[in-house]
């Protein structure tokens, strides 16, 4: 499942589903968009995960469930815990964070 969060209801995402990965984005950040597709790539290819996008600033609520300080922020979610997140805009910082809950 791949999905853009229009509500700040990320807990709800947390509690149905086992494992979670999030990209915490915002409209204006160019390196949020180059990260997208990887993103939406992984997402098609690991169907038994959720995978959704939340912007930063329009969700405050749903950014909380990580320490979101920097754009792009990814965390990965098993059991609705945080297990570990990282920043980054390398394909390889997404996988190896991926790979926790894989």
């Amino acid at each position: 499942m791949f999905l853009e969060l229009t509500e700040d209801n990320l807990q709800q995402y947390l509690a149905d589903n086992s494992k979670v990965m999030v990209q915490y984005a915002a409209s204006w950040c160019g390196n949020c968009r180059i990260m997208k597709p990887k993103f939406k790539k992984l997402a098609a290819e690991n169907e038994d995960v959720a995978f959704l996008i939340v912007d930063a600033e329009k969700l405050p609520n749903s950014r909380k469930f990580a320490n979101v300080d920097n754009l792009p922020t990814f965390a990965a979610f098993e059991g609705g815990a945080l297990v570990d997140q990282v920043q980054t805009n390398k394909q390889e910082g997404l996988i190896e964070l991926f790979n926790k809950i894989k």
